[in-house]
C-alpha cells in the first residue's frame, strides 16, 4: 500500500479544498488514514471517499438490493449529498487504528456513590481513548453539603464530580 508524507497531503488536499488552507489541514489532523507514525494512506478526500464507500459497499452486500460502491462513491464524491462525520471518516476502513465510529455518544447517569461515579469515570475514559466524545447526566448526584454516610459526613456535590469527569477527559485527550 503506497503511503504518503504530510506535506504531499497537505498539497494535494490543499488543491483539492481550492487552496483552503484550513481545511486541508482539518481534514489531515482528522480524517485522514494513517497509522501510528503518521505515515498516510489517502492524498485527498476523494481518496477517503473510495475507502467509505467500500466498507459500505461490504455492508451494503448482505441485504437485498444493495447499494453499489460506485452508487455511495457518488453519494459521498466533494461531501456534495453526504458529509460524514470526523470518526467515522477516521475510522471506517481503517485498520491502523482502533477507534470509535461515532464522534460523540452518552453514556447511562452514575447512581449517587462512589463506585458508580468511578465507574462512570472508567467508561468516559475507554471511551475518550478510542476519539469519541462522551456526555452523561450527573444530575442524580446529591448537591453540595448534602450529608453523607461515610468519613467525610458531607457531599462535595455533583459540580464537584463534574470537574473529575472533565480531569479523566483531559488526561485522555485527544491531542494530535
Amino acid at each position: 500500500m503506497q503511503s504518503y508524507t504530510r506535506d504531499e497531503v497537505f498539497k494535494a488536499s490543499r488543491e483539492y479544498f481550492k487552496n483552503d488552507e484550513l481545511a486541508a489541514n482539518v481534514f489531515l489532523k482528522y480524517s485522514l488514514r494513517n497509522n501510528r507514525t503518521k505515515e498516510y494512506y489517502e492524498l485527498t478526500p476523494d481518496g477517503m471517499h473510495h475507502r467509505l464507500a467500500k466498507e459500505f459497499a461490504r455492508i451494503e452486500s448482505k441485504y437485498q438490493n444493495p447499494l453499489t460502491e460506485e452508487k455511495i462513491y457518488e453519494y459521498l464524491k466533494d461531501f456534495k449529498y453526504i458529509v460524514p462525520q470526523g470518526s467515522p471518516m477516521f475510522g471506517i476502513g481503517n485498520n491502523f487504528q482502533n477507534v470509535s465510529l461515532s464522534n460523540c455518544v452518552v453514556i447511562s447517569s452514575p447512581e449517587d456513590n462512589i463506585s458508580s461515579i468511578m465507574d462512570a469515570a472508567k467508561n468516559l475514559a475507554n471511551l475518550m481513548k478510542r476519539r469519541c466524545g462522551v456526555g452523561l447526566d450527573i444530575s442524580k448526584l446529591r448537591p453540595d453539603g448534602a450529608k453523607v454516610s461515610n468519613a467525610a459526613e458531607t457531599s462535595t456535590g455533583a459540580w464537584s464530580f463534574a470537574d473529575f469527569y472533565s480531569y479523566v477527559c483531559k488526561k485522555i485527550g485527544q491531542e494530535r
